[in-house]
């Protein structure tokens, strides 16, 4: 079988940084490739070489004739005044197309990704519907090849389960192989069957594994392993080969010169070996707590908060103690970063930062400390020195003085960056300073909001780490399941409407939103509420004998589908179903078939209710 997409021998430095060399990747039809690796080591860049937007410094990209590549970048541009369907008829822009076909294209993503309104201008959409929307844009032109730079990046946690289910069915615009840079764990477990981390550790400059992210991990370690084992081996040798070669003048005449030649390669292999294992460095994270015994840190009473009319929660009670990790689940703008500003400043009893009603108390000199998924706390004009160790060239932790060049080393900079501007530096990087920061300041109350956004893995597992130790109390806002499950022991999870409960995971928050969702309790496209049919007509008028006899059966009928959706629904979610792609297909067209059936039963049964009101019943 040809590949679809190939890369051979490639390289690409930034001035004298070598991003990476000799990389090679063979994409063919079924693949579905995840990119990983440390932040710094060229992924995204890859990903533009493999595009056609950059040009490597050596080696060479292979598209055979008449290929196509779509391409979804971390940043999203639109048209901002035009509406979405207008946003993805421009993704054919570029390929020869009918207007209708254009149209149709255009409608079938956009019910996909489940905008309620296709009309509305993309200037008003958040975040995680923008992202939906540059999805769908990058399949409207059926692409046979789809390379994604961290595609669930704003999106929460439903729409994460969204692309998920997108990447695992087979559709007309499901391209025939994907490659895709994430951090998401879990989300690579769940739709990837092979995985590539670039790293200046492995000889190659990366390490490929068939399989899911997990037999990824199962490779990794084998390789470190032996190459440690190898770094031993090479000491070994060249500590024998060096005592040999230390014995007295009269001896060393008679040496070989081949034998001081493969002595000095000896010592030329083990550096490199000591360099790789080496570059396999990590953040180390360390939150500091206060020593606080205190058993109630902070204890929310009944509060409420709502925007523009809006409940975004109401009567929540919430009580903080020490060792307790909580995370907080919901869509985007249901209130969650809302409620973290408001435990952030309960203990300077902000006026801007109070509850609609209810109240929250906080122990005596409670220390909390917050990270803002929004980054406003960093100056970009600032260097990293400055943004690292404000005061000086030194900073204090732990009541040590600690110069800001090892510092930096401990969150993975290196001295030559100290005096690059804060706006210059990688999502990741900015990340790692806020973490910084943090760690210099003793917590009661830990409150984090969205601090995975652009970390690397190996700077997730530190956090998962550190976070597991800090013996405060802690408040998270992620979208990272995997991170949730091994940190929180339980969730609050929010369903958008103002209302919120506790639940032991988010599987459990899921199935909630669900039953809140169910079609019986649902709004129709156009707005009107959904109500079951009755068995009498409004008015006493009376229906023909056809009409009543459509109209009696119609209770039955509906809810025999809506409990098929509830079914379907299951199954989609269910891990070994999700693995089966042609099932996923089947149960994603009959749930769309079924959905649609569903709404023509109920606009009847209303076109039905009409005649009734009107008198018409029986004309």
């Amino acid at each position: 079988m040809s590949p679809l997409l190939s890369g051979r021998d490639l390289g690409k430095s930034f001035g004298a940084q070598s991003l990476f060399t000799g990389i090679d990747i063979v994409l063919h039809r079924g693949d579905h490739v995840g990119l990983i690796g440390p932040n710094g080591s060229g992924k995204s860049t890859l990903l533009k070489i493999l595009a056609g937007l950059t040009e490597a410094d050596s080696g060479q990209v292979f598209l055979p004739k008449n290929t196509r590549i779509g391409y979804l970048a971390q940043e999203d541009r639109f048209c901002e005044n035009g509406s979405i369907i207008d946003n993805l008829m421009a993704g054919l822009a570029a390929i020869p197309h009918a207007e209708d076909e254009a149209l149709n294209r255009a409608h079938t993503l956009a019910s996909r990704a489940e905008f309620p309104d296709y009309d509305c201008p993309v200037s008003q959409l958040s975040g995680g519907w923008r992202k939906r929307l540059a999805i769908c844009r990058a399949l409207i032109a059926h692409p046979d090849v789809l390379l994604m730079d961290e595609p669930t990046n704003h999106l929460d946690i439903e729409g994460i389960l969204w692309l998920e289910k997108l990447l695992g069915a087979r559709l007309p615009e499901s391209p025939a192989a994907f490659l895709m840079i994430s951090h998401d764990r879990r989300f690579l477990e769940n739709t990837v069957n092979r995985v590539m981390e670039l790293s200046p550790m492995y000889p190659d400059g990366s390490l490929q594994a068939r399989g899911v992210y997990s037999d990824f991990l199962i490779k990794r370690r084998q390789f470190l392993k032996q190459q440690q084992a190898l770094e031993t081996r090479l000491a070994n040798r060249m500590r024998r080969e060096t005592e040999w070669l230390r014995r007295g003048p009269k001896a060393r005449t008679t040496k070989a010169k081949y034998r001081i030649d493969a002595a000095g390669d000896l010592a030329g292999e083990l550096e490199k070996t000591r360099a790789r294992n080496r570059a396999n460095g990590q953040v180390q994270i360390d939150f500091t707590a206060t020593g606080r015994k205190t058993k109630k840190l902070l204890t929310a009473h009944k509060i409420s908060k709502g925007f523009a009319g809006r409940p975004l929660f109401t009567d929540l009670d919430l009580v903080l103690t020490n060792g307790s990790r909580l995370g907080l689940l919901g869509g985007n703008g249901c209130g969650k970063s809302t409620l973290m500003q408001l435990l952030a400043h309960a203990a300077d009893r902000s006026d801007l930062f109070r509850p609609d009603s209810g109240s929250i108390t906080t122990a005596d000199n409670v220390r909390i400390v917050s990270f803002d998924q929004r980054r406003q706390q960093l100056d970009p004009d600032q260097t990293l020195k400055q943004a690292l160790a404000p005061d000086g060239d030194s900073i204090i932790y732990r009541d040590r003085t600690v110069h800001v060049v090892t510092w930096a080393q401990r969150f993975l900079f290196r001295p030559d960056q100290l005096e690059t501007p804060v706006a210059r530096l990688s999502g990741g990087e900015q990340a790692r300073i806020l973490i910084a920061r943090l760690m210099r300041q003793p917590a009661d109350i830990l409150l984090l909001d969205e601090p995975t956004n652009d970390l690397d893995i190996p700077s997730l597992n530190v956090l998962e780490e550190s976070l597991l130790e800090f013996p405060g109390a802690l408040v998270l806002v992620t979208h990272d399941r995997f991170l949730l499950e091994k940190v929180c022991d339980r969730v609050l999870g929010f369903n958008g409407q103002g209302q919120t409960r506790f639940f032991a995971d988010y599987n459990q928050w899921l199935d909630w939103l669900r039953q809140e969702r169910k079609p019986e309790k649902s709004l129709q496209k156009s707005g009107k509420p959904r109500a079951k049919p009755g068995k009498k007509g409004k008015k006493g008028k009376k229906l023909s004998y056809m009409d009543q006899r459509e109209y009696d059966a119609m209770e039955e009928k509906i809810l025999s589908l809506e409990e098929r959706l509830e079914e379907l629904e299951t199954l989609l979610a269910d891990p070994e179903i999700v693995a089966d792609h042609d099932r996923v297909s089947q149960y994603w067209q009959e749930q769309e078939q079924v959905q649609a059936e569903v709404e023509q039963l109920y606009d009847r049964w209303q076109e039905l209710e009409s005649m009734l009101e009107t008198g018409d019943a029986g004309k």
